[in-house]
């Protein structure tokens, strides 16, 4: 692997410091979860599956905690900064850990962008002229859009604990409202017959609850990873990373369930009458506002209108700051221009976080509504969520002695099932979906193939072209498997047996990338240099850690 250049070691930059404790590292994952999801989740899936929508928000609960568990002893046994986009290059090498980095920071840095929108969408809703009838915003609009985006920026400049203290606020309010929001809605307005009404209580089959799951179901419960993130910059990251991770989880899930249940409990029986499509009426702008003006709460629909701003923003914040370590990740490897992956005296990847800003002005530009990129979004990081199993089996055989604080139990169970429900995910997305994110991930290649050219002979990183037998072959399968099935596409494979298909091929290639794992001795060097790139877990000139 080319040698980065790290603070610690070589002195030629400062490191990352470790300064966030276990409350603000749980604080970012389940920051990230509670988002614009919260606001719109309930509504997508209940008419995608009706009152079977609980189940989707079960599955999805059940998916999200194995992955999350995978997610946990790889970010305490290799905590490092963008961690994962970092994972998969210490197994397999430069093309799989671009690969890996490049989806995740695909996802990440399309977040920031999503959210602002989804904020700037309600606030219109009260104050208008900011988005136009096209969906797309006003010069208002892309001003206050652009305020806010450089409000994250500089928050995230002045470094993590700025980013983890001004979160906490955030969070503390993110999850009273959605609370206050359930215990409302159930006693003043539950009605247990609205779960069959509408054509029973699954009107479109197992289908529609599989179909729920890409259309804002996963998109809500994901986040959970930003505390693995952050592991280059948490304290004692060997216990607070699985505690923050796995802690955030199990409350984002019981929360959005505990939501899906009190918003079909309290729709109205009469839009039902007709079937799912719209619940909450015409428009179904700002479901769960739009519940509580109708039942005479309008207190409520004020501070929901509020909450509809401060939740979209509050995760923005996040992914703005996180998916700079991804890109840190990528640039640090040598991937993309190392001046990337410069590092701030305040200990924060300042280029990164200015390239994240960049990025996010760019996404404003006329692209489609906030629901119609949510399918891509999870599916990018349903992919970026697929590489951490089969990197932990991989990581297993080649790195055995590394202490594991955290250990996923039943491993080789239930790391190849996590492997097999990702890959279901992306194959319910859609084919229309799927194929605009291979074009994307094709074009991260170009990237790569121009950024090798252009890199000094000395800097170059071996290619381990072997990782390609396993990585072409999973997404040109992936592809084809979506292109016959029966979400968006020819409808070829029958019903079930898609998913029997989705499974078996699942296997094949986590099997198969497993033994094309790195030799010992590689992953040892990969590890070693990835650990440079922080500072001390115990510094005497760091401030006190913020979150504990």
């Amino acid at each position: 692997m080319a040698q980065a250049a790290v603070g610690r070691s070589s002195g030629a930059q400062p490191g990352f410091r470790r300064d966030v404790g276990l409350t603000a590292l749980m604080f970012v994952s389940l920051g990230s979860i509670i988002g614009s999801g919260w606001l719109l989740g309930a509504l997508t899936a209940a008419t995608s599956a009706g009152g079977a929508s609980i189940a989707s928000w079960l599955l999805a609960g059940v998916v999200i905690v194995l992955l999350a568990m995978v997610h946990s002893e790889l970010g305490a046994a290799y905590p490092l900064a963008g961690g994962t986009g970092c994972w998969p290059r210490l197994a397999f090498g430069s093309l799989c850990g671009f690969t890996a980095g490049w989806v995740a920071w695909l996802q990440a840095v399309t977040i920031a962008p999503i959210e602002v929108e989804a904020a700037l969408g309600y606030l219109d809703h009260e104050w208008h002229g900011l988005i136009n009838r096209t969906g797309a915003l006003t010069p208002i609009g892309l001003a206050m859009a652009t305020g806010l985006m450089l409000v994250f920026t500089v928050i995230n400049i002045l470094g993590v604990r700025w980013l983890a203290e001004s979160n906490r606020v955030a969070v503390l309010w993110k999850v009273a409202v959605p609370v206050v929001t359930v215990v409302v809605l159930v006693a003043v307005s539950f009605r247990p017959s609205n779960f069959t009404a509408g054509g029973g209580f699954a009107p479109y089959g197992a289908h529609g609850v599989f179909a729920a799951l890409p259309l804002g179901v996963v998109f809500a419960l994901q986040g959970f990873e930003q505390a693995t993130q952050l592991a280059g910059e948490a304290r004692e990251p060997q216990r607070t990373v699985p505690r923050a991770v796995i802690g955030a989880v199990a409350v984002g899930t019981l929360l959005y369930l505990a939501l899906e249940i009190a918003f079909v409990g309290a729709l109205h029986p009469g839009n039902l009458v007709g079937g799912w499509a719209h619940p909450v009426g015409e428009g179904d702008f700002g479901p769960y506002a739009t519940l509580a003006t109708g039942l005479g709460l309008g207190w409520l629909a004020t501070v929901l209108y509020v909450d509809a701003f401060v939740s979209p923003a509050g995760t923005g914040l996040i992914y703005l700051g996180t998916s700079a370590r991804l890109s840190y990740a990528l640039g640090h490897s040598g991937y993309v221009p190392r001046s990337i992956s410069r590092i701030s005296g305040r200990g924060v990847p300042y280029t990164s976080i200015m390239l994240a800003f960049i990025v996010g002005l760019i996404c404003f530009l006329p692209f489609p509504s906030w629901q119609s990129l949510i399918g891509l979004v999870t599916s990018a990081t349903v992919i970026m969520y697929a590489f951490a199993p089969i990197t932990l089996m991989a990581l297993r055989k080649a790195d055995p002695h590394r202490v594991r604080p955290y250990r996923l139990p039943a491993a080789p169970v239930l790391a190849p099932l996590a492997f097999i429900a990702a890959n279901e995910i992306i194959y319910w997305t859609s084919w229309d979906t799927v194929q605009k994110l291979m074009l994307a991930i094709v074009a991260g290649f170009v990237l790569f193939g121009i950024s090798c050219l252009l890199a000094p002979p000395v800097e170059r990183s071996p290619f381990d072209l072997r990782s390609l037998v396993w990585i072409v072959p999973w997404f040109a399968g992936l592809t084809a498997i979506s292109y016959l099935g029966r979400y968006g596409g020819t409808n070829l494979l029958p019903e079930w047996i898609d998913l029997a298909v989705v499974a078996a091929f699942s296997l094949v290639i986590c099997y198969t990338a497993v033994t094309l794992t790195l030799p010992s001795h590689r992953v040892a060097a990969a590890v070693a240099t990835g650990e440079g790139s922080f500072s001390p877990d115990v510094d005497p000139a760091a401030p006190r850690s913020t979150g504990r």
